[in-house]
This record gives structure tokens, C-alpha cells and sequence, in this order.
């Protein structure tokens, strides 16, 4: 067990410190919404004290990352391993967060020197609401994928009665799914792949554990309300506990008091955000940014494609990777520290996401889709470019393109072998970045709309805003007070 120095279990001070455990899931896609969340209850609750438990090996990751003084580190065991918390077996890995994360959880709360009021935890940890019952501890439960996806989850049965599992999608896909509650018709290829491309194993593990949040006291969505309206609506008529929206959970708070442009006063190839300065140096809405994600990628063949038809375009590009060939594909003209400013792109291999979408050369982004990902795009106003590759990406696509309309697709959803060839890809990257053509002058209209709604959200009286107000009004506080008295 490991806590921060800022709280020594040896101090003696008053035990009724309002004290909330944040369990986040152990993946870069579930620890950054988790963290973001209990950084803006931090900041509008300075009197809780938020314990944010990781494995060691995501305390190694995230540890040196400022977050306010009333929040605290603690770990337990890497009871994961190695290989699996890479992520090489996607199965294995959710299999062992699953039976293997409580024990050494318990126990290290049975170590803490105040007691738990209430426990935040990721939806995705299944055996956390239970848990929190066995112990008398209100759980809240934080889904981080969209509303919709929860609700085809909860209302799977639906889906069997309807006929649309299990299913061919290959023969199947163009038919409608029309039934779920507030859920806009989709077909059936956009619903999650997981019903029809992954072992039945892990669909049963992510249906127990929405199920399981039935025995939860609270259910927040990562989401913006304004999004998802009738689906939250018909899961708060279904649940006897608040279901609230409280997104976008994303950094934002970091990057409203700081210039999108602003770059490092030091040179390039010293800094850390070098990438800003050669933003600096583009027109305006001049750049596509790239960018698959930390978690899965495509074939070599795929990216082959993608890195020709991209440079075949002639647009300005920003393409992150994490450590593929693409340097060595791009090494003609750009380049991860390159000194020319007039390069027409750059390779890095991380950069603050948040702040490169709100950059103003910065006119559209390929995208894999990602929840998170796709919320920074929204709030930034950013057109995007999808690639859905698994699991939820697949419907946000269908979101994006088809609800939102602030996109348009790269690959169709449906048939994952198919491949983009470098013309196609050439070809619409063009089409997409012309800022004078009718098509992306739509877009770009619709994303300032989207982009409107989730500030408005955020701000004082919008319902993000409110809701977390709610939320640590009714639940936090009154977890402190039931168990002070």
C-alpha cells in the first residue's frame, strides 16, 4: 500500500474527514476521465479529502501529474500481469480485473487511517457495488462510454427478443435496431462490436457489470447531457437512484485559462510541446491532426495506406504514433524534430490532445473514435475524420456522422478487413479540409453548434455544471453526514 507523503497515516487529526475512495479501471481510457472528475469535485469540495487508488504500475504512469492537495495517491499490488496489462490479451486482462482487484483492495482499505465515506468507482469494476453494500458504502459508479452504449448493454435482452443476437452482422448489418429506449434508430452493424466480433466471454463480463450498477446509489456518464438527452431520460425512469451526465470529462478546466496558441519560450527541439510553435507557424483550420488512440491500431498495411494517402493530399498534417514506422515513412519533409517551420507536417510521439484540437490551425481530426477523444474534439469544435477500430468506437462513429453531424467516415463500420487504399483516403482528405466547399462549411457550422452546447454545459448554471453540484450535494455530503452521526 503505498499513500502520498501529503497524508501520513501516522498524523492524529479529527477522523471526520469527508473521505471518498476514486477507483478508476486500469486503462489509459478509464484512469483519465476518473481523475478529471474527482479534480473538479476537489475544486468545488476543498473540505473532502479523494483517495485515487491505481495499481503501481498506473501510479508509475500518473504520479507525477499535478492534481489538487486534497487529492491523494494510494496503490495496491499489480496483481495483473505484465503481458496482460499491456494489453496483448484483451480477454485475460478484463478476466483478471474482474476476480482479482478486490482482495487486495479491501485490504488496503482496512490500512487507511480515516474512514471511507463513499467509493467512486469505473463501472467496468464489477464486483465494486457489491462490495460497497457488503461494507455499507455508497457507491457511485462512473460509466465512461456514452450513454447510448450503456443502454444497449441494459437493454440486451432487446436485443435477443428482437432477433438481433446472436447475428451475422456480415449478412445482417443494414437492419434497423429501433426498440431501445431513447436510443436513435442504428443499424445494426454500429451497434458495439463486442456483441459480434469478441469471445462471449468478455460480452458476458460487460453485461454483469452493467447489471451490477443496479446495486449502486449513484450512475454518472461521462457524457454532456445535451448529447444524450432521451437516452439519459429513459435510464433515469428505469433506475430508482440519480443517473446524471457530467461531461465532458475532459481536461478542460486546464486549458480555459490558457492561450490554444501559446507556445514554449525555449527552442523546438528542448521542449516538451515543441509541436505548439509549428502549429503556431500554420494558417488557420490548415492542419489535420492524427491520432488512433493509446490503446489499439490497425495492420501495417492499413497504416501504409494511410501515411501515402495522407501525404499524397498535400494537406498539413499532425500525426501522433506510439513508436510504429511512421517516422521512417514520413521522413521526407517532416519529421519528429525537424528545425524547418515550413514543413508541411510532424510526427510526434505524445502531445496534450486538448490543447492541439482548441489550436486554431488545427481544421479536423482523424480519429479512432474513442469516447474521450471524441468529447475534446466536440468541445473544441473540431470536424472529424473516423476510423473506428472496436468495441464503442463503432457506434460514436455512427454518433458523430450520422446524430451530431460533425464528421464524415473514413472506413465503413461494418467489415474490419477492408482496406482504405491511399487514393480513397487521398481523395477525401482533400475534400474534407477544403475549407471552401459547401460540405465542410456545414460541418464546421455544426461543430461550433456542438462546441456552444458543451461550454454552455459546463458553465455556471448549464446542467454538467448542475449535476455535479447534485451530485456532490446528495451524495457526497450526505455520505459524510449519514455515516458522521
Amino acid at each position: 500500500m503505498f499513500l502520498s507523503p501529503m497524508m501520513d497515516p501516522a498524523r492524529t487529526e479529527p477522523t471526520n474527514v469527508c473521505h471518498v475512495v476514486a477507483l478508476p479501471y486500469p486503462a489509459r481510457g478509464h484512469v483519465n476521465p476518473m481523475m478529471n472528475l474527482c479534480k473538479l469535485l476537489a475544486s468545488r469540495q476543498p473540505e473532502i479529502l479523494i483517495t485515487f487508488v491505481v495499481t503501481e504500475e498506473w501510479f508509475g504512469h500518473i504520479g507525477p501529474e499535478p492534481k489538487p492537495e486534497n487529492i491523494r495517491f494510494g496503490t495496491i499490488p499489480n496483481v495483473i500481469p505484465a503481458e496482460l496489462a499491456r494489453a496483448k490479451d484483451y480477454t485475460g486482462f478484463l478476466e483478471a480485473v474482474s476476480t482479482k482487484t478486490e482482495a487486495p483492495f479491501e485490504e488496503f482499505l482496512d490500512h487507511l487511517e480515516y474512514p471511507v465515506f463513499a467509493i467512486l468507482a469505473d463501472t467496468y469494476l464489477v464486483w465494486v457495488p457489491g462490495f460497497g453494500n457488503r461494507r455499507n458504502i455508497p457507491v457511485a459508479s462512473l460509466w465512461i462510454m456514452s450513454a447510448s452504449v450503456f443502454s444497449i448493454f441494459h437493454h440486451f435482452n432487446l436485443l435477443e427478443k428482437n432477433g438481433h443476437f446472436p447475428v451475422e452482422i456480415s449478412e445482417r448489418g443494414h437492419e434497423i435496431v429501433n426498440y431501445i429506449p431513447g436510443l436513435p434508430p442504428t443499424r445494426l452493424e454500429n451497434i458495439p462490436t463486442i456483441f459480434y466480433e469478441t469471445s462471449k466471454q468478455n460480452l458476458h463480463r460487460s453485461l454483469e457489470c452493467v447489471g451490477e450498477v443496479s446495486k449502486a446509489q449513484y450512475l454518472l456518464f461521462s457524457s454532456v447531457y445535451e448529447l444524450e438527452a432521451q437516452v439519459i431520460d429513459s435510464l433515469q425512469a428505469e433506475f430508482p437512484f440519480p443517473v446524471s451526465a457530467i461531461g465532458p470529462a475532459i481536461p478542460y478546466f486546464q486549458v480555459l485559462n490558457q492561450s490554444a496558441s501559446a507556445a514554449s519560450t525555449t527552442t523546438r527541439l528542448n521542449s516538451p510541446n515543441y509541436y505548439l510553435e509549428w502549429l503556431d507557424s500554420q494558417p488557420a483550420d490548415s492542419v489535420l491532426y492524427f491520432s488512433l488512440g493509446s490503446f489499439l491500431s490497425v495492420s501495417s498495411t492499413q497504416m501504409d495506406e494511410i501515411v501515402a494517402g495522407v501525404r499524397n493530399s498535400g494537406v498539413r498534417f499532425l500525426f501522433v504514433t506510439r513508436g510504429e514506422h511512421l517516422s521512417d515513412l514520413f521522413k521526407d519533409g517532416c519529421g519528429p524534430c525537424g528545425d524547418d517551420l515550413d514543413q508541411m507536417g510532424m510526427v510526434v510521439p505524445w502531445c496534450d490532445q486538448l490543447r492541439v484540437l482548441s489550436h486554431s490551425s488545427v481544421g479536423g481530426f482523424w480519429t479512432h473514435c474513442g469516447f474521450n477523444s471524441t468529447l475534446e474534439a466536440l468541445y473544441a469544435g473540431v470536424p472529424m475524420l473516423t476510423f473506428p477500430i472496436f468495441w464503442d468506437q463503432v457506434p460514436n462513429s455512427k454518433h458523430i456522422v450520422e446524430d451530431w453531424r460533425v464528421g464524415c467516415r473514413v472506413k465503413r463500420e461494418a467489415g474490419s478487413d477492408y482496406l482504405v487504399s491511399r487514393k480513397e483516403i487521398s481523395e477525401l482528405v482533400k475534400r474534407f479540409m477544403d475549407s471552401d466547399s459547401d460540405d465542410k462549411k456545414e460541418i464546421k457550422k455544426r461543430a461550433r453548434e456542438i462546441q456552444e452546447l458543451c461550454q454552455v454545459a459546463i458553465s455556471e448554471g448549464g446542467s454538467s455544471e448542475t449535476n455535479l453540484d447534485v451530485f456532490v450535494k446528495d451524495f457526497i455530503s450526505k455520505s459524510c453526514s449519514y455515516k458522521s452521526t
